[in-house]
């Protein structure tokens, strides 16, 4: 019996520690020193139209990852709407980058649900892949350079007082 339990837990201490080494893409940026270029990448919209992250530069950036079937993600959706009407008047831009899904479902979801900002269709999550993305919701924030900023998985934990200060 004694001899089950130590062998438990000898595995437990060798892959735990190991487990958490595949944490989530967490840029240095935190330490405000050295900044982390945003993956570029080229999606479709649901109009069939290609985008491009680069294109943006020059404009904050609001990513939200996201799949249809996500409850927490549906969560989300009446706070990213408000952090659209707040901000995107001040030049903040959104996008909604839906994973592994088709474009059909993708776009009568966000017909349904009245989507006012692009929505693209990561059909084969490899953008997520570059990403590094562990699950859904994930919000990044990227500034006026291309750099991520932030990751989150909830919008009211995005710094946007950062990027749009509050007026005096």
């Amino acid at each position: 019996m004694n001899k089950k339990i130590l062998l438990v837990l000898t595995i437990l201490l060798i892959c735990v520690p190991f487990a958490l080494s595949f944490g989530q893409y967490r840029p240095s940026v935190f330490s405000k020193q050295e900044k982390i270029p945003a993956p570029d990448f080229s999606l479709k919209d649901i109009q069939g139209k290609i985008f491009k992250l680069s294109s943006q530069r020059g404009n904050p950036v609001v990513i939200f990852f996201g799949t249809t079937w996500c409850p927490a993600c549906r969560g989300e959706m009446p706070f990213y709407k408000n952090l659209y009407e707040k901000y995107a008047r001040r030049g903040l831009k959104f996008l909604y980058i839906d994973i592994n899904e088709s474009t059909e479902r993708v776009a009568r979801f966000a017909k349904q649900n009245l989507f006012p900002y692009l929505v693209l269709v990561d059909a084969d999550g490899s953008v997520a892949n570059d990403y590094n993305l562990i699950g859904v919701p994930t919000l990044i924030l990227v500034d006026k350079k291309g750099n991520i900023t932030d990751i989150s998985h909830r919008v009211s934990d995005l710094p946007l007082d950062a990027i749009f200060p509050a007026k005096k």
